[in-house]
């Protein structure tokens, strides 16, 4: 056997399919003329579907989520109208979960053989539980900073009030910013103290701090409350809504 030889890959049958299952890939072939699947274990297994010879689209509709089945099947229609590679993820029911499915192949029937389509499955939950997540963190970062715009805002005009000058006012302006920061640091689990919960009082006091009036009406707020800790959930939650009073008490007046 001559070198080139001994390099190179073999692929035969068994090795490719052992480099699908291992990359998690599905097969099928699309017969456009009846409308039927054929595809290999690892797809019925993906769709939680005992193995037949081919299935129908219909056979398959009835696992795909009720909101994507006619997207689904629009985009199936109009692939044979697309020009190159396509892709379109969609949801499915396994058991009453849900899962997310990649189905990839070419369009502009490119590759067709005896009037089949072919192409791929992929299990993609994983990805899209990662999108949506981020998706969320995303929304809720957003929310967060325009309280905090609207919270410096208001802070601002205050503090413009009750200062003679420029030094005071961004001496007092950056006491009342940086109680906000403690705040956060207060909610806020640190690694290995996950769990460890905070005094009711002590959040209540340092949230509400900047908003005390350090002029004539100084010290307006008075927190008393019974000593008792706040898990983390339940101190996020509390901070989300005195923030959200004490932004609405600025803008509007309480």
């Amino acid at each position: 056997m001559s070198k080139t030889d001994q390099s190179a890959p073999v692929w035969d049958g068994g090795n490719l399919q052992r480099a699908l299952e291992a990359a998690g890939v599905a097969l099928w072939s699309w017969n456009v003329d009846d409308d039927t699947f054929a595809m290999d274990e690892a797809a019925f297994g993906l769709w939680g579907m005992a193995v037949q010879p081919s299935v129908t689209f219909e056979d398959l509709s009835s696992h795909i989520h009720p909101a994507d089945r006619d997207r689904v099947r629009a985009a199936f229609a109009a692939t044979r109208a697309v020009v190159g590679p396509y892709e379109i993820d969609f949801r499915i029911l396994v058991d009453g979960d849900v899962r997310w499915v990649s189905a990839r192949g070419q369009g502009d029937d490119l590759g067709m053989v005896s009037r089949k389509m072919f192409g791929i499955f992929i299990d993609v939950t994983g990805r899209k539980q990662a999108e949506e997540g981020h998706e969320l963190l995303a929304g809720e970062m957003s929310h967060r900073v325009k309280n905090l715009l609207a919270i410096a805002s208001g802070l601002t005009a205050i503090t413009s009030r009750s200062v003679d000058s420029t030094g005071d006012m961004a001496r007092e302006l950056t006491q009342r910013l940086t109680a906000l920061g403690r705040a956060h640091d207060l909610v806020r689990p640190l690694p290995g103290e996950e769990g460890k919960a905070a005094l009711l009082g002590d959040l209540l006091s340092v949230l509400l701090a900047p908003y005390d009036d350090l002029g004539a009406f100084s010290g307006r707020i008075r927190v008393s409350v019974p000593r008792m800790g706040v898990g983390e959930q339940a101190a996020n939650a509390l901070a989300l809504i005195v923030h959200e009073l004490a932004t609405n008490s600025l803008k509007y007046g309480a």
